[in-house]
């Protein structure tokens, strides 16, 4: 996955903070957490997603 996708996953700018960030990830993160919608295999891929995403965005040396 491209780095710029990590950005439009979570919804923020390139030019965003680590706050930024972080806000996104916790929205999108209780949006599509599987314990939230149990059963739904898209939410689950959503959720994977985003995670892996804040995990890079959040990482100064892989972002």
């Amino acid at each position: 996955m491209a780095k710029s996708d990590y950005y439009e996953i979570l919804g923020v700018a390139k030019s965003a903070d680590e706050r930024e960030i972080k806000k996104a990830y916790k929205r999108l993160a209780m949006k599509f957490h599987p314990d939230r919608n149990p059963g739904d295999k898209e939410a689950e891929a959503k959720f994977k997603e985003v995670k892996e995403a804040y995990e890079i965005l959040t990482d100064a040396q892989k972002r």
